[in-house]
């Protein structure tokens, strides 16, 4: 078995992306839940690219058999995958401002990816340049909460896992 799974970093990492999935099933706000930081969270600090891709999309499936699919599941699923891709590449330089932008960045992939889906597949909307826009129109309160619960969970995730990482000390030994 691979030495760097059973590290503390990597125990901590993936605890934290299963303690944040969690926040999918308490009432929340719509839309304020830490499902945009687990990918970019996953994507900056698991040790090789299956695990971050797996991790988070292990936590979001797992929470999914809870609460139900949707039709449109399949661009949630992309957005994640995207986001992961946006968190690895802040694993190579993990300054607040790269963090923040990550974060901003992944809320409003996650907007245009979603809404584009449910523009396709929703019969309500036109199918043109004007139902496209009421259909992001429509979604803009949910980009608030969608980019304040990134922020905010983003903020938990990387902080409680640096902390963790600076004040415990069999932890900064250990590799991820």
């Amino acid at each position: 078995m691979d030495k760097n799974l059973l590290s503390g970093k990597f125990i901590l990492a993936a605890g934290l992306i299963l303690a944040a999935a969690f926040t999918r099933l308490i009432p929340h706000y719509p839309n304020f839940t830490a499902v945009g930081a687990i990918a970019l969270f996953g994507g900056a600090y698991l040790p090789n690219r299956k695990l971050a891709f797996a991790v988070p999309f292990i936590a979001m499936l797992l929470t999914d058999l809870i609460i139900g699919f949707h039709h449109t599941m399949w661009a949630v699923y992309l957005s994640f995958g995207l986001i992961v891709l946006i968190g690895m590449q802040i694993s190579k330089d993990k300054k607040i401002s790269n963090i923040l932008l990550g974060a901003i960045s992944s809320s409003v992939l996650f907007f245009i990816i979603t809404n584009f889906a449910q523009w396709i597949s929703d019969p309500f909307y036109a199918k043109t340049g004007a139902g496209l826009a009421q259909c992001f129109t429509m979604a803009i309160p949910f980009f608030g909460s969608t980019a304040l619960g990134d922020m905010f969970y983003v903020g938990v995730l990387f902080g409680v896992y640096e902390l963790a990482n600076a004040k415990l000390p069999f932890l900064q030994k250990a590799k991820v």
